[in-house]
């Protein structure tokens, strides 16, 4: 599908600078002539150590102080630093390379601005659930804004790895389970957050991760390997990278996992073959952390040289945060096993993105004069309250809705319980960047302003995130990332049951904490932890209806919450003012439109379940059961809440699908339309969405594709027709030759509210 809707984006231009657009600009393509001749100059006057130092990204910590990277700077031996967030401590390493080192190669200074850097949007995963272009670029606009009035230069994001295991941790810093939707929104996150250039003022350059399919890591383990078929990488997994490099992404991170049994690190198909000669990328790739020296747990390295060499010849530019390079790569050239070309190559590419960033004209271009640093790092007046608001409204997903409970009234009495209730960290979510706390707007104090002076709020904890003395361990392993209340299990659910009793309806705030959906978080079990699974049997005895409020990263497992529950509100880790958008839509204040970016299984034995599967030559049919058909016979095998869902309180209708031609010839287009009616009695957004199914090709094709979706704003009564293009491009597929073809017969267009309830029709393509 080529035509999306606007990728404009409603922001207050006075909050800022006045280099920032109401569209994404069009980005400038650097004169690469002047850059290549500009670094080929510095090559020839640099030194093997300073090329190899240009190689590092270093990060300030108990591993390597200030005094050891001060000296590193001065001998040339480091080309950029991460974790490093404020302008003060960013400008006196600056200053250290401008007066200490012999070349002033300037540094570049990273960080993980995933969804925001001080003001914190819901995780890409709620960014994912609006469908909505227009919110992930004010996303990427705000947070590159943020991020460069920090000083820093490049964010490692967007995360764009398809992932069909919500097992994994990391699939809270994803797009979800589907490739197109997976490559819109990575791509426009790449456009917002390097704008016209990643060297103005307002920009930074983007590393697109984790290169390549990190999101398929067996069992959803992280760190984990992966095996997998050339047709499944091309056709699902691979896309949405070549998206945003496409989009103009300066950086590649390079995964953790294996790939076919050689990890990526080491990958010279994936690496130099694929990336560099098929998909010519520029740009520069960097080792996840540590990477380097883990080949030789992986077992394709002898030792740590062994290793360096290895990770240079398949194409690695920059390590992350180890001395092995170093360390290795001198006496590797010197004994040939390592060419002084490869080391150039490496380092050129370095080079070149200091170059596109402008560093080399203005080392403090995002740094500024010391007289220009805010006086409080953390003040109020750099966040961008609204759009995060209004962005977090957008994400929220409404999956259960029994008897129009919500929205709830302002009035009589209500209950919030829950452990998620009053947690400003958890709010935020993981790879919340530079965000602080205390600045965020939980659900307590959301409902509390919403109800002021109408309604009365009662509030009890009830439960803690877990009673699972070794998951408490585990979450607070580094830092305090959960609170642990003293009280017991049963003094908690008491003081939540007497609270109850008082109220007209109960909202439970329950799901993960942050720390249950980020890196090095697997989970085995995808439910609700039992503690809280105990204290929603405990509410629901008392008879009063539940809305529940799920604070979360990754799909779960909620059939028997579903089935307790008169509404479900999936909220994920709504961010800075996640507090104040899930009062605005328990409340009617803003009519939910999010849908699912994920499918949600009934039981965690059905993984993976994901809906653009392949079909079966035995496929259960839920109206005529059959034993000898494709299904596990001790549970209900549909999802629990399909890929694409999402309810309004209103409804919407849509017309038959309607064709420009019932044939689509080889060079030429169908325009598929519906006409989209509110038929229902408020004013409402909803996303219209299309998939398309090739049912007999040479090889098995999903049972549908998404490859469109509109969202689209109607009045109660209004309709509106809503088109999408198809070419040869939509229909096409990597056949088993591996070559990228379309087949002529005939094709199925689906269009629907999600991706279970469609209007569908057939057209034919000819060659």
């Amino acid at each position: 599908m080529k035509s999306m809707f606007p990728r404009s984006f409603v922001l207050p231009i006075a909050l800022f600078s006045a280099t920032l657009f109401a569209e994404p600009p069009t980005p400038i393509k650097p004169n690469t002539s002047q850059r290549d001749q500009y670094v080929s100059s510095l090559l020839k006057k640099m030194t093997l150590d300073e090329k190899i130092g240009q190689l590092r990204l270093i990060s300030v910590g108990p591993d390597t102080p200030k005094s050891a990277v001060k000296e590193m700077i001065e001998k040339g031996q480091v080309g950029a630093i991460f974790n490093t967030v404020t302008r003060p401590d960013i400008r006196i390493m600056q200053d250290q390379v401008m007066q200490l080192s012999r070349l002033k190669i300037p540094l570049f200074f990273a960080y993980d601005v995933v969804h925001g850097q001080r003001t914190i949007f819901p995780i890409p995963l709620g960014l994912a659930a609006s469908w909505d272009t227009q919110a992930v670029s004010t996303v990427g606009r705000i947070s590159a804004l943020e991020a460069a009035q920090d000083g820093l230069n490049m964010t490692w994001a967007p995360m764009v790895d398809v992932s069909h295991e919500p097992r994994w941790g990391r699939s809270s810093e994803g797009f979800g389970e589907d490739t197109y939707l997976t490559s819109i929104m990575g791509k426009t996150m790449v456009e917002a957050m390097q704008g016209k250039s990643p060297a103005d003022r307002d920009s930074v350059m983007t590393s697109v991760k984790h290169f390549a399919l990190y999101g398929a890591v067996e069992g959803g383990r992280e760190y984990n390997s992966v095996d997998m078929s050339p047709q499944q990488m091309f056709q699902h997994y691979l896309p949405p990278y070549k998206a945003a490099l496409q989009a103009g992404s300066g950086g590649v991170m390079v995964s953790l996992n294996s790939i076919n049994g050689v990890p990526a690190t080491a990958n010279h198909w994936l690496l130099t073959d694929l990336l560099r000669d098929q998909w010519h990328f520029k740009g520069i790739t960097i080792s996840d952390h540590g990477a380097i020296k883990e080949l030789i747990n992986h077992g394709v390295a002898k030792d740590p040289a062994d290793a360096v060499r290895i990770a240079i010849k398949a194409g690695i530019d920059m390590s992350m945060s180890d001395q092995y390079y170093s360390q290795y790569l001198p006496g590797l050239v010197k004994s040939g096993a390592v060419t002084q070309a490869e080391i150039d190559n490496a380092a050129r590419h370095v080079l070149n993105v200091k170059y596109d960033m402008g560093l080399f004209r203005d080392p403090y271009s995002h740094i500024g004069a010391a007289g220009s640093d805010p006086q409080d790092t953390n003040a109020e007046d750099r966040l961008h309250r609204a759009q995060a608001r209004d962005v977090a409204v957008q994400s929220i997903v409404l999956l259960k809705n029994w008897h129009h409970i919500l929205p709830l009234k302002k009035q009589g009495t209500i209950a919030l319980i829950g452990p998620l209730a009053d947690s400003q960290r958890d709010i935020m979510g993981s790879w919340s960047a530079a965000g602080v706390a205390k600045q965020s707007i939980t659900l307590l104090q959301g409902m509390r302003e919403a109800v002021a002076g109408k309604a009365t709020l009662l509030y009890a904890k009830g439960a803690n995130i877990t009673d699972n003395k070794k998951v408490q361990d585990f979450l607070n392993l580094y830092d305090a990332a959960i609170q642990v209340d003293t009280r017991s299990p049963q003094q908690l659910r008491d003081e939540a049951i007497a609270t109850a009793k008082k109220a007209d309806v109960v909202v439970m705030a329950v799901g993960e904490s942050q720390g249950m959906a980020h890196e090095a978080s697997s989970r085995s079990d995808i439910r609700i932890p039992q503690a809280q699974r105990e204290l929603i049997d405990t509410i629901k005895s008392t008879g009063k209806p539940i809305v529940l409020v799920l604070m979360n990263g990754r799909a779960l497992d909620i059939t028997q919450q579903d089935q307790q529950a008169e509404a479900v509100l999936e909220t994920w880790f709504s961010g800075t003012e996640g507090g104040h958008a899930i009062s605005d839509i328990l409340f009617g204040d803003k009519n939910p439109s999010g849908k699912l970016p994920v499918t949600f299984p009934r039981s965690v034995g059905q993984l993976p379940l994901y809906y653009n599967h392949l079909p079966t030559g035995r496929p259960y049919d839920y109206t005529h059961p059959n034993k000898y058909t494709s299904h596990y016979f001790d549970i209900d095998n549909s999802p629990l809440y399909p890929f694409g869902y999402g309810l309004s309180y209103t409804e919407f209708t849509f017309s038959p699908i309607t064709f420009s031609s019932n044939t689509m010839m080889a060079n030429g287009k169908i325009v598929a339309s519906v006409t989209v009616t509110n038929s229902g009695k408020v004013a409402g957004a909803t996303i219209v969405q299309l998939y398309l199914r090739d049912p007999v090709a040479s090889i098995s094709r999903p049972v549908k594709e998404l490859k469109g979706f509109q969202k689209v704003m109607l009045q109660p009564g209004e309709s509106k027709t809503v088109s999408f293009t198809l070419d040869k491009d939509d229909l096409s597929f990597w056949n088993q030759e591996m070559k990228y073809v379309a087949e002529p017969g005939e094709f199925i267009v689906m269009i629907g509210t999600d991706s279970v309830h469609t209007e569908d029709k057939a057209f034919t393509y000819q060659k």
